[in-house]
């Protein structure tokens, strides 16, 4: 998986179609202060997305 920094300020949609050609096998998108799992995965991408943007962006 390439690195995340390239996901943050773009739009959810823009982002999920980047992370799709550069091969990542799932995106998670969640918004700020949603509960989620803790178990790490090397092939997912998580993206913190307020408003359609993407703030944050990490693997696992």
């Amino acid at each position: 998986m390439s690195g995340t920094a390239q996901y943050v300020g773009l739009p959810v949609e823009r982002a999920r179609e980047l992370a799709v050609r550069l091969g990542v096998e799932t995106v998670r998108e969640l918004a700020p202060g949603a509960l989620i799992t803790l178990e790490y995965r090397a092939d997912r991408l998580n993206l913190l997305v307020r408003d359609g943007v993407v703030e944050r962006a990490w693997q696992g």
